[in-house]
């Protein structure tokens, strides 16, 4: 081969991938950021980008998604709030905990949330016209719906434990619910809080040593990624539990009754396209998810010698054999 000719070779080869980048960054930057790990959660990245295909995007052909995970430490939110602006994206998505963080680092990039409970509330949205919108659904006022459902599978009279996560906003309003509808059925609680994984495997063992009959699993970002570990535990102690997530039951959990988070995230990628078409946060109004679900995993059932009551069974939106 001539000098030329390689030198052309070797030249076209590198344009290559310039291009592919050149091409890249022309596309709009979508930031999906979460306070928690990746892993367990990667059916919220699926609804998210059907969402987004809905408004005509896709992946890859005419949008990039910048993925940053805090895996649940959450002073990592700010450096990674600040890559993402600083990259810069079009529109940034999170979680309860990320988007706080991404409102009080930015007024100008527009933010996208998906959370349980009131976006006010929560410390998200101060004021009209700013530039915050998303999905707020269920996770408080369901406690107490939870408990009676629970209580059709243990035996009358038993102890039931709850295990809370303090770290998530809602959770003192979420544990004040459950005490009081146990309070005025006279049903015996346990409640411990659990925000790290030394925290849940103390937890089950006080569980076991006072005799409870089952488990109620609270809300919040850090229980729901340990899930898998806690349905191994409750497996493990015989423990019949209630989520508040059908990932929980997916993973092993008996049974799940909350909101459809996977359905806020594919609304979440809704609202991310139609601000990359243009729309303002400002005019886009905080939407409420209201898709709730019984989800039960017959499979886990089996394996705790557990027989469903078939009135239950008729009330599910998913069984999982």
């Amino acid at each position: 081969m001539k000098r030329r000719e390689f030198i052309t070779l070797l030249g076209g080869a590198a344009a290559l991938p310039l291009a592919a980048r050149a091409q890249q960054s022309a596309m709009p930057v979508v930031g999906f950021l979460r306070s928690t790990p990746s892993a367990p959660f990667q059916n919220l990245v699926v609804a998210f980008g059907q969402g987004l295909k809905e408004e005509g995007f896709v992946e890859g052909q005419n949008a990039v998604v910048d993925y940053r995970y805090a895996d649940n430490q959450i002073d990592r939110l700010p450096a990674l709030v600040a890559d993402l602006i600083h990259r810069p994206v079009a529109v940034i998505v999170g979680d309860n905990i990320s988007a706080i963080v991404a409102r009080h680092a930015t007024m100008t990039v527009p933010i996208v949330f998906a959370t349980g409970g009131g976006a006010v509330r929560n410390g998200i949205i101060s004021r009209p016209g700013a530039n915050v919108t998303g999905i707020s659904f269920f996770s408080g006022g369901l406690e107490s719906k939870r408990l009676e459902l629970l209580r059709q599978l243990v035996p009358r009279g038993a102890t039931i434990a709850m295990l809370a996560d303090p770290d998530t906003p809602t959770s003192a309003a979420e544990q004040m619910e459950v005490q009081a509808a146990a309070k005025t059925i006279g049903q015996q609680l346990i409640n411990l809080d659990a925000g790290s994984d030394a925290d849940i495997e103390s937890a089950f063992v006080t569980f076991v040593q006072r005799q409870a009959g089952a488990l109620l699993v609270g809300a919040g970002a850090f229980l729901n990624s340990r899930r898998e570990q806690i349905a191994a535990l409750a497996a493990r102690y015989e423990l019949p539990a209630m989520y508040f997530s059908r990932e929980a039951v997916v993973a092993g959990g008996l049974m799940s009754y909350g909101a459809s988070v996977t359905e806020a995230y594919r609304q979440a990628g809704v609202y991310a396209g139609r601000i990359l078409k243009g729309e303002r946060p400002a005019d886009l109004p905080v939407m409420r998810s209201t898709k709730v679900e019984l989800i039960i995993n017959l499979k886990t059932a089996k394996a705790l010698n557990l027989e469903i009551p078939p009135t239950l069974l008729a009330r599910a939106d998913e069984v999982i054999e």
